[in-house]
């Protein structure tokens, strides 16, 4: 896709998040079964609660016809958190070792690409927003919820140990699934698994964040309604920093 057809902005009002929210339903609904308590089928909307407390960032191509929005993250900073009564995550995982470190916060979530603007710059542009805007706040570590469509943890069991065994976040940020809902990711030992098959099998977007430092917490969490394994994964802004030059430059080479 030619990049000059991109607009990159904040959601500015109720219109522009019905517009993020409908994207949002093509995919995590339409496209991977997904579902909840405020999805509104009869208008393809995907919500929450916890949207009015996110910023939305949008990519917009206004060249195509119907919804613009080709791409979008919702983000929430604490001052947000403590607006909606908690993050997002604090239902799936134990975020008591954030809260309590040194670092300034930013949860990422519902990240989605329309499915004609996947494999080519549009996520560069995304993520070149989301850096501007990890700027501007002085966030200092980011994490979020990422998915394996589907909840038979059997079905994942390669590239979920390959993240326990490879990528696993050092003690003072390792956040838990919940009890309730945990899952373990060793499923496989380290010495048995076949890594190829394993890094293979991980969704592009979870690639995408490990090879810009991204590690994960212990334990997956299984979401029925929303038919997706969870696994959440952090961030130090300042590991992404060092790789995220060489990744955006090659991006713009394509």
């Amino acid at each position: 896709m030619d990049g000059d057809k991109f607009e990159l902005r904040l959601a500015q009002g109720a219109e522009d998040l019905r517009l993020a929210q409908n994207l949002r339903y093509e995919v995590f609904v339409k496209e991977l079964g997904g579902d909840g308590d405020m999805v509104d089928h009869a208008r393809r909307l995907e919500a929450d609660r916890f949207d009015p407390f996110f910023d939305h960032l949008m990519l917009l191509d206004h060249s195509r016809g119907g919804n613009p929005c080709v791409g979008v993250y919702r983000v929430m900073r604490e001052d947000q958190a403590a607006e909606a009564g908690q993050f997002y995550c604090d239902d799936e995982y134990d975020l008591s070792r954030l809260k309590n470190g040194p670092f300034k916060l930013l949860e990422l979530g519902r990240s989605c690409l329309h499915p004609d603007y996947r494999g080519g710059l549009a996520l560069i542009h995304l993520w070149n927003g989301l850096a501007a805007y990890v700027e501007d706040h002085g966030i200092d570590l980011l994490f979020g919820v990422a998915s394996f469509h589907g909840t038979d943890a059997a079905a994942f069991a390669e590239p979920l140990s390959l993240l326990h065994h490879r990528y696993l976040a050092p003690e003072d940020i390792r956040v838990r699934a919940r009890a309730d809902h945990f899952q373990r990711m060793d499923l496989i030992e380290e010495a048995r698994l076949d890594r190829v098959s394993a890094a293979r099998a991980i969704p592009a977007l979870i690639k995408g964040y490990l090879k810009m430092g991204g590690v994960v917490g212990e334990g997956a969490y299984i979401d029925r309604p929303f038919n997706t394994t969870d696994i959440c994964l952090l961030m130090n802004v300042k590991q992404i920093s060092e790789k995220q030059r060489g990744l955006y430059a090659k991006g713009a080479r394509r």
